[in-house]
């Protein structure tokens, strides 16, 4: 394998004098990655030299190669595919980087390197704040957006993106929401701003009174709602109105983001899963409209968190009321907080409902139901401790 890190690795002069005349021309409108459905062989198939430079250069499988070649425009040498990893290596791409994204996108081989991926590669650097391996972490995975008009889709479309939401940085300077939006979806800069429907639909869900903050939220969360189909946004939002919520509520984009994520026959068989414990179809309306996201748990979740509540003695009305319950980690934060509060209990401790205990995060509960009783406190971290543990190991 040719060493992709050191210039010298690149053809020399004499190389590329080699590499052209071990290649047999069938006619003059032949080109050099010209590819033939036939076992590649030095004789009769040009594909070979481009076959055994992608092997030696990358070291792809031969199979590999193969497929890779059959990508590639018409090129006339290695100088553009050997500018085009010079400049990956300029911009901080590890060996593994450049090796994956031309596996996924073997036709960046015969792009322009000055002319069409530099600016592309600026543009990431400076909108997404990304730089060497973090740079090349998005675009082994993200390859396609180098074939992205720059101008007509890439700057237009990330530039509305930020309008929405707002730059925070983290300590690198990565603008982490924008980019957390393009790793979830990163169709939604690659279409044409006058066609797309990115900007009908942010306006749809303005008037629907999704705007701010929840706005930003919902497209860090779900992006892809925001190039659905005009229609089929409008029949989501109709959906969830159908099912209790108002654009006036808050909790609207809550439940969105819950019915877009799910098909309706799997939200159908969730709800048939909470009425087979005996919760009527009112109750589980009234469960989804205080917690939308109770549905986005898995069916699997949401039975073995029931079943601990009706065998731990607890009635159907306390989930009514308090449905985040089925949302916590049944073996990390219920069961370990229950045998604290079940030891709590017969020592007569005074000590508020389970529910109180269910909603403190982790340290108020320690403080608050563990190291706040002295000398019970070895015995209630112990109890707590051990289940944590077995939870960890199961």
């Amino acid at each position: 394998m040719r060493a992709l890190l050191s210039p010298n690795s690149l053809l020399s002069s004499s190389q590329c004098r080699s590499w052209f005349s071990s290649i047999i021309k069938i006619n003059n409108n032949f080109s050099l990655f010209h590819f033939s459905s036939s076992v590649p062989s030095p004789v009769n198939n040009p594909n070979t030299v481009s076959i055994n430079y992608l092997i030696e250069t990358f070291g792809f499988s031969k199979s590999q190669a193969d497929s890779a070649s059959k990508c590639f425009r018409s090129v006339t040498g290695p100088k553009k595919p050997d500018s085009v990893v010079h400049l990956l290596q300029e911009f901080g791409l590890s060996e593994t980087q450049i090796r994956y994204t031309v596996l996924l996108e073997p036709r960046i081989l015969s792009s322009d390197a000055e002319k069409t991926l530099k600016p592309k590669l600026s543009l990431f650097q400076k909108e997404l704040g990304l730089t060497g391996s973090n740079l090349g972490c998005f675009i082994s995975k993200n390859p396609n957006l180098l074939f992205v008009s720059l101008d007509r889709r890439l700057i237009p479309n990330i530039s509305v993106l930020k309008k929405i939401i707002p730059e925070i940085e983290n300590e690198n300077g990565d603008r982490r929401h924008l980019l957390r939006v393009l790793q979830r979806c990163n169709w939604i800069i690659t279409g044409d701003p006058k066609k797309s429907k990115l900007l009908p639909n942010i306006s749809f869900l303005q008037s629907c009174g999704i705007v701010g903050s929840q706005l930003s939220n919902l497209l860090k969360r779900e992006p892809s709602m925001f190039i659905k189909r005009e229609s089929a946004l409008r029949d989501l939002v109709r959906k969830a109105q159908d099912m209790g919520f108002s654009c006036q509520s808050r909790m609207l984009v809550h439940a969105l983001y819950t019915l877009g994520s799910l098909s309706s026959k799997t939200l159908e068989r969730k709800f048939k899963l909470l009425r087979s414990f005996g919760f009527s179809q009112e109750e589980c309306s009234i469960m989804f409209r205080s917690t939308p996201g109770l549905l986005r748990s898995s069916a699997e979740k949401l039975r073995l968190g029931i079943e601990f509540f009706y065998s731990a003695g607890f009635e159907r009305a306390l989930l009514v009321q308090y449905p985040t319950c089925l949302m916590q980690s049944l073996n990390k934060t219920v069961i370990p907080r229950f045998k604290v509060y079940q030891i709590l209990k017969l020592k007569r401790l005074k000590v508020p409902s389970f529910i109180c205990l269910l909603i403190l995060s982790e340290k108020r509960f320690l403080e608050k139901f563990v190291f706040k009783f002295g000398d019970k406190a070895e015995e209630l971290l112990a109890a707590y401790n051990v289940n944590v543990l077995n939870s960890l190991m199961e």
